[in-house]
């Protein structure tokens, strides 16, 4: 792709720095709040999200409101300069609601009505909460809409979870009634009722999935979960109408999560439909950096992967809504950032295409369960320590990246991700069940690019394909017609498609596909997988790929050969000399078949012959070693660079032309030695 032009998420054209700030935590604490304001100036800071979680303290009572503390931090902020985020406090309730209001609770899937307390415990389905958070986000529209601090909403906080009330359950029936044309057949015939006789004869008869009832229907199970993300939507569209109405110009987000063990995507909602309904993509990070199970590389290698997926959700720059500058607290071990690490993590996201860098949390809680959760503000409410030095130097650097902002990375390489595949593939009752791992596995397909700076959006299976070179598709188990039709187009149009062991097998409703594997699939890649061996933890195969030898584990396809060129051979048992890896040309593009799970050797080298084939190269050369990563932000004219040691060593990097330090105003050239963890971000004239 090669779409230079900048795209401001807001009307804030530098880059954001702040975080989450929790005043009414502190409203019997004048001096605290009075602190806070020198503090934010001498952290170097400009942006805070407010009224995150904030119900109770604007709304103490139903129908007694109590905004005037809000008031006077928003004009207290907006007089050093300062902008506002406001969110809706929709993430918790007040006891008050959930004691005068009980349908606002949620029903867990064993059907036992949960209690007040946590956040994120309210039932999306509920008239009562819908009613209660439209009228609340009016209040605040009609009060702050206007005020020139405001920068964005900030709608609820890491929507999450599921209910299973009644009304949820009528809601659920009523969701595929619309799907399947009020046609009982169509569902049973998309679930294969007949299995376990589990034909419905009736729509009151169908139940959502559940421990104590049905949970092993995998078209039921599908469904629910789309239900639930639409539903979720549903209720998100609902919170937004005075926003819409009142403040039509200001920018609407909400936060997106990721696993904070393996960095993969958050599971349970389907952010690929959520991303259509927002302004802007924003997404809480909280990588595990210095733990015990993989190198600081690798962790960077997957958090660059998320960026790159929600980067890629509206192909524009998105927000770091909430990090930490030093430790969490939900670890099972809460390590503190090492000094160094907080600038280079940060400025990564930026690398990827962040315009923020924003905070959980501005002040430490003094009590309750996030008190020890990283801050900058420690509860020695000191700016001498460490962990606020550092964040101050973070937001020097962020005020020399103005022209950064709005600026993109085109990429000429897509990866497929996609959330229903990866649910209806942990639900199959086969293969490995514990090693299907496909986020990772799409790590493992992403890593060479990432190691040889090479630009990558990790896309959905909606978006256009056909500004790529190169489109790859592990793992895409569940295909739809439709998706295997515009894979195959886009090879015919000249594409190179690299797809792999375990991809279309079953349809969108979870049904397998009848005669083997699909037709138009075995036309486009000349082959036909026969059957999948699923291999022990220990068993291991090797193939024959270009004179080298390359291990396999967990899975291996036995494939059919039609019209293929076999690039690969396994090497033992029953499917020796047979083919492991082809590529079909068809049209004017070709497709390659991986048949096994091969590990990260063969994919350094498979990948480095498709980077020669295609031209694929860095948008500018910077000679490094393994655990550099350099990425680059482009506008029409210039290069922005950031070269980044995510190692424990020092390393020298060679700039094979003269670029500026963007912080210094220094000429480098030729070879440069990189710190521990050091970053450096340098610009060069954009040669298109």
């Amino acid at each position: 792709m090669s779409n230079f032009n900048k795209t401001y998420t807001t009307d804030a054209a530098f880059m954001l720095h702040g975080g989450d700030y929790n005043p009414d935590q502190w409203l019997d604490r004048p001096d605290i709040l009075a602190d806070d304001m020198k503090l934010m100036q001498l952290a170097n800071t400009n942006t805070f999200s407010l009224g995150i979680f904030a119900w109770s303290a604007l709304e103490p009572e139903e129908g007694v409101y109590t905004f005037e503390w809000l008031d006077e931090v928003i004009e207290n902020i907006h007089q050093m300069s300062g902008r506002i985020i406001l969110a809706t406090p929709s993430g918790a309730r007040p006891a008050w609601m959930s004691q005068k209001y009980p349908e606002v609770l949620r029903v867990n899937a064993s059907r036992q009505k949960q209690l007040h307390g946590g956040r994120h415990n309210h039932c999306f389905s509920s008239k009562v909460y819908r009613e209660k958070t439209q009228k609340m986000n009016r209040l605040l529209a009609e009060r702050y809409g206007s005020h020139p601090a405001l920068l964005m909403w900030h709608i609820s906080n890491e929507y999450s979870g599921e209910c299973h009330c009644d009304a949820c359950q009528q809601a659920f029936r009523h969701w595929l009634k619309e799907k399947y044309n009020e046609d009982l057949k169509q569902v049973n015939d998309a679930w294969w009722g007949p299995f376990w006789s589990h034909t419905f004869n009736d729509w009151s008869q169908i139940e959502s999935p559940s421990p104590i009832g049905e949970h092993a229907v995998h078209g039921l199970n599908l469904d629910w979960r789309r239900f639930v993300t639409d539903q979720t939507i549903s209720f998100f569209e609902n919170e937004v109408v005075p926003l819409k109405e009142l403040t039509p110009a200001i920018p609407i987000t909400t936060n997106f999560m990721a696993d904070t063990h393996d960095l993969i995507p958050f599971q349970s909602l389907d952010y690929s439909k959520f991303a259509k309904h927002l302004d802007v993509i924003s997404w809480d990070a909280y990588p595990a950096w210095h733990n015990d199970w993989e190198s600081t590389a690798d962790l960077a290698m997957k958090v660059g992967f998320i960026n790159d997926l929600y980067r890629s959700l509206k192909q524009q720059p998105f927000l770091l809504m909430e990090s930490t500058p030093s430790a969490v607290n939900w670890h099972p071990v809460n390590k503190a950032k090492r000094p160094g690490m907080h600038m280079l993590s940060s400025m990564q996201m930026v690398a990827h295409g962040s315009d923020s860098v924003l905070y959980f949390q501005w002040r430490k809680s003094r009590g309750s369960s996030e008190k020890f959760h990283g801050a900058v503000v420690d509860h020695d409410n000191s700016a001498d320590n460490r962990v606020f030095q550092e964040v101050a130097e973070v937001g020097a650097a962020l005020q020399q990246l103005s022209n950064v902002v709005g600026t993109n990375r085109p990429a000429d390489v897509a990866i497929l991700y996609d959330w229903e595949n990866n649910w209806a593939l942990n639900d199959a009752q086969g293969f490995g069940l514990q090693s299907k791992r496909y986020p990772q596995t799409l790590h493992d397909h992403y890593r060479p690019f990432w190691e040889r700076d090479i630009p990558v959006d990790v896309i959905t299976k909606e978006q256009d394909f056909s500004s790529y070179k190169l489109l790859i598709v592990p793992m895409l188990y569940l295909a739809s017609e439709q998706t295997i039709s515009r894979l195959k187009s886009f090879v015919a149009d000249g594409g190179t498609l690299v797809m792999t062991y375990i991809s279309g097998i079953v349809n969108e409703y979870d049904l397998t596909y009848m005669g083997g594997w699909h037709q138009d699939l075995q036309d486009l890649f000349g082959i036909k997988p026969i059957e999948t061996d699923t291999l022990y933890p220990g068993d291991r195969n090797n193939v024959q790929y270009q004179g080298n030898t390359y291990e396999i584990k967990e899975y291996a396809t036995v494939i059919e050969n039609q019209s293929a060129h076999v690039e690969a051979l396994y090497q033992e048992d029953f499917y020796a000399q047979t083919p492991a890896v082809t590529s079909n040309s068809h049209g004017q593009g070709k497709a390659y078949y991986i048949g096994g799970r091969l590990q990260d050797d063969f994919h350094r080298d498979f990948y480095q012959s498709l980077m020669n084939e295609l031209a694929l190269a860095p948008a500018v050369a910077v000679q490094h070693e393994k655990g550099v990563s350099v990425q680059v932000r482009q506008s029409k004219d210039k290069n922005y660079i950031f070269v980044m040691n995510f190692t424990e060593e020092a390393q020298t990097v060679a700039f094979e032309e003269a670029v500026k330090d963007m912080e210094t105003g220094e000429e480098l050239a030729g070879e440069v030695t990189l710190a521990k963890y050091e970053v450096k971000i340098v610009e060069t004239l954009h040669n298109q």
